[in-house]
């Protein structure tokens, strides 16, 4: 089959397919044309490769389940050099989600000392009762006069 069709086939892209192959994960064969050609294998091939991936696995650790990506590989018990591999891959995700978590702790922190001026919670707010240049809310409801409160925006 042509990249085309094994793209619509594994929902992923030609350009996605052709990495792969870089990466020494599928490999094909040419046409008198040029043409990419691929064994209906692939289906399953790039099947795997994607579920690895969507694991969080990259390329070079999909690399080393390379003998196996023929197979079922989500239904496959994991080998101890895969278990070890996705226990590395998980260590190096969570520490890059502790440090965004800390940068966004930080940016929070150097931000909450001063709220946008959209910000419905802000100082600025409409209807915050301490926004001198609020001519709504709650300064017009609260009239002594009892008559229609007059507002000077639009």
């Amino acid at each position: 089959m042509r990249i085309g069709e094994l793209a619509r086939r594994t929902g992923t892209t030609a350009r996605a397919l052709r990495h792969y192959e870089a990466a020494g994960l599928i490999s094909s064969a040419r046409a008198a044309n040029g043409y990419r050609v691929y064994e209906e294998t692939a289906v399953v091939r790039v099947a795997n490769i994607r579920h690895l991936l969507a694991a969080g696995l990259t390329l070079e650790d999909v690399a080393a389940f390379e003998p196996c990506l023929d197979g079922d590989v989500p239904a496959a018990a994991p080998s101890p050099r895969g278990l070890a591999i996705a226990r590395e891959r998980l260590a190096v995700l969570e520490a890059r989600i502790a440090a965004q978590t800390a940068a966004r702790d930080r940016l929070a922190a150097a931000l909450s000392a001063h709220p946008a001026p959209n910000d419905p919670s802000g100082p600025d707010a409409p209807g915050n009762p301490g926004n001198p240049s609020d001519a709504s809310g709650a300064s017009e409801a609260s009239e002594p006069s009892g008559g229609p409160a007059v507002s000077s925006g639009p």
